[in-house]
């Protein structure tokens, strides 16, 4: 009895702990309460059937009402009435089942804890289906299969990795070997097999490469088509037009609407995809950051997209689509809004020396067909220096000081190439979608990985009640340039946005370009000590990452030897049966032969088909030396009648070669699997 009670909170457990693997997605925190009260209940129910054998046959129904109830009040508790169900629980447990699931796959992680009712409910399942094997099946482990499905759909979300991913195969491991107790020994072999092959994948990580997760496969909505970008002539045309005002308690530098860093010479567009927010986003930057808040209305003039930040992390009031790497924020219900902003502002003391980050997302995209002239105009701008933020810093200085901002009427529009290379070696005039896209296209082609944003810059003071408000005219475009540990950094060849204060990397670039030396000093930067590191003389070995590493090769050379043989001779095998005329013949002969060969007759190179035969009769049966007489026959017909081969002696030449491999099927078992591993008959006898 008490065995059953172990093993009962084993399985328990399991489902636990594979509920708990969500916590990447929703946050541990937000896990625990809701898959305690769901083990917790189930455990209680078992226990009542156990107590009151009458309720044995209600035993999984009981379960899972319990359960239910303990997702309710726990996950659902904002649905209930004092503490009762409602109408809104049932829906909301509908789309537990039917929509949360796919919901989270299409948000920002970590999620919302209002979209986590799948997460219990599958906690739930297994739990049911896994005391209900327990109880039928004689196998104990049977009863973990149902925890280690949800284990696996949780690893389909995100995949652990590391010493997370160690701890979560021990714990299985353990319950294993817990449920395998025979009250003498534990299932040791099998528990140190499961924690070695989850150290040796953490830690040695053979493939490489990221995780598979269900997001890459998920429908997701797209950014939208049409773009700002082209607006923006409209907008300086109407300057005092209100778009949107907001209230901020430090200065804010400017607000982006769309990030474009797709160009195939005619149009730019946004590479991103768009999810919906979730609790909060953490900007993937190494320096400092704090924390800045505003309070946005927008009278729905911005289209789509709302006003927003680059490192956007919450946002209440509205339920907007968000781009993870480009701070994009889109309303899926376009029109007036308000809400409450929280964004990430990176703290950078020193930028002049700061290496770009050529991986940053979209920064060194395509610029299309370049026309002639403008690669000489990009080497000229940046001095003939590397690909370094000093050298964006000349680029921009080189803009602004070559080129003059268009104001009067008649504004220039336009931002592909046709329009560029005019801007760039004819008129030298244009508006900042101009500047901006001229920017982005040159210093792609000189290496240095830029994005073009378009937003508002920011009034330099509010109204009289506090309220700044932007209009119109207030509309720019700029380049964004990133670097390495800050992220992506606003610079502003038309030197128009400075007017409405700066802050934060604003701040830090205006500080570098005092830094800038003379187009004539321009020098590569000193690279940083150490990078790249060629080598590490002292380092000590870490044995057990070289043991880790070393067994994972030569498992994975194992499973190539394993695999890639079989499939080897499969291939060559397909190869020769496609043939016509002889040659299918004479092929159905190879094939014959390296069956043999595997199976360890012997061969030589000048042998025929009946030398071959008598030598098989040794280890094979009568079958196979017949079938062997008949594949003779068919090789004499090719090579010797004079007749031309038809398909019908092909099917007849490679009906012999089934019967020889249906006669060898019928050797030992240990024969047949040496010879389906053996690598030589894939050489040349």
């Amino acid at each position: 009895m008490e065995r059953d009670r172990v093993r009962v909170a084993c399985v328990l457990a399991a489902a636990a702990g594979a509920g708990l693997l969500f916590g990447p997605v929703f946050g541990i925190a937000a896990l625990i309460l809701p898959v305690a009260a769901v083990v917790l209940a189930a455990f209680g129910a078992v226990e009542l059937s156990r107590r009151v054998p009458a309720l044995t046959v209600w035993r999984p129904v009981l379960v899972l009402a319990g359960g239910l109830l303990a997702v309710i009040e726990t996950a659902l508790a904002r649905t209930t009435l004092a503490g009762l169900p409602t109408g809104s629980t049932l829906r909301a447990l509908a789309d537990g089942v039917t929509r949360s699931w796919q919901l989270t796959l299409q948000s920002t992680w970590p999620m919302r804890p209002d979209l986590m009712v799948f997460v219990p409910l599958a906690v739930l399942l297994a739990c049911v289906l896994g005391v209900e094997l327990l109880h039928w099946v004689r196998a104990p482990l049977v009863a973990l299969l149902p925890s280690l499905a949800v284990a696996g759909l949780s690893q389909a979300y995100s995949a652990l990795t590391g010493p997370v991913a160690v701890a979560a195969a021990l714990w299985f491991a353990v319950l294993a070997g817990m449920l395998s107790w025979t009250g003498r020994r534990m299932v040791l072999p099998a528990v140190a097999l499961c924690v070695l092959g989850a150290v040796a994948v953490a830690v040695a990580d053979p493939a490489g490469r990221q995780a598979y997760s269900l997001r890459e496969t998920a429908p997701v909505d797209t950014t939208p088509v049409t773009g700002p970008l082209s607006g923006i002539a409209a907008r300086l045309a109407n300057p005092a037009v209100p778009v949107f005002s907001y209230r901020a308690g430090t200065r804010v530098n400017r607000w982006s609407l769309a990030v474009l860093d797709r160009f195939d010479g005619v149009n730019w567009s946004s590479g991103g995809v768009l999810r919906r927010l979730g609790t909060e986003l953490t900007p993937h930057v190494s320096v400092p950051t704090t924390a800045r808040t505003a309070t946005v209305k927008v009278d729905g003039q911005t289209g789509p997209w709302l006003p927003s930040q680059a490192w956007p992390a919450t946002v209440t009031g509205v339920e907007p689509l968000v781009d993870e790497d480009r701070g994009s924020l889109v309303n899926p219900v376009p029109g007036r809004a308000e809400y409450t902003i929280t964004w990430r502002e990176p703290e950078a003391s020193s930028l002049i020396d700061q290496p770009i980050d050529p991986g940053a997302p979209g920064g060194l995209g395509s610029v299309g067909e370049v026309p002639p002239g403008i690669a000489d105009l990009a080497e000229r701008a940046v001095g003939g220096v590397r690909p370094s933020f000093q050298a964006a810093l000349a680029l921009e200085r080189f803009l602004s000081t070559n080129y003059q901002v268009a104001k009067e009427p008649g504004l220039p529009t336009g931002h592909g190439w046709p329009q560029l290379r005019r801007f760039l070696l004819d008129e030298r005039r244009g508006t900042s979608e101009q500047f901006a896209a001229a920017y982005v296209a040159l210093a792609r082609i000189k290496g240095i990985p830029a994005r073009l944003v378009v937003g508002y810059r920011a009034p330099a003071s509010p109204s009289a009640d506090g309220t700044f408000v932007v209009r119109g005219g207030d509309i720019l475009a700029w380049p964004e340039v990133a670097v390495r540990g800050v992220g992506w950094v606003p610079l502003d060849p038309t030197s128009s946005a400075q007017s409405g204060g700066a802050g934060g990397l604003a701040a830090a670039a205006a500080a570098a370009r005092t830094e800038l030396p003379p187009p004539d000093q321009l020098k590569d930067p000193v690279a940083p000590p150490g990078e790249p590191a060629d080598e590490l003389p002292d380092a000590a070995w870490n044995w057990p990452v070289t043991l880790a590493a070393g067994a994972a090769g030569l498992g994975g050379l194992l499973l190539v030897w394993l695999l890639g043989v079989p499939l080897a001779t499969a291939f060559r095998a397909g190869r020769r049966r496609r043939r016509t005329g002889a040659a299918a013949v004479l092929g159905a002969w190879a094939e014959a032969r390296d069956r043999l060969r595997a199976h360890g007759v012997p061969t030589t190179a000048g042998m025929t088909v009946r030398d071959l035969a008598g030598s098989a009769g040794s280890l094979t049966d009568p079958s196979t030396v017949d079938g062997l007489a008949t594949l003779a026959v068919t090789v004499d017909a090719a090579l010797w009648s004079g007749i031309p081969a038809t398909q019908a002696l092909a099917d007849e030449a490679w009906s012999a070669v089934g019967t020889v491999r249906k006669g060898l099927s019928r050797r030992p078992i240990r024969a047949r699997l040496r010879a389906a591993v053996d690598a030589r008959v894939l050489l040349r006898p």
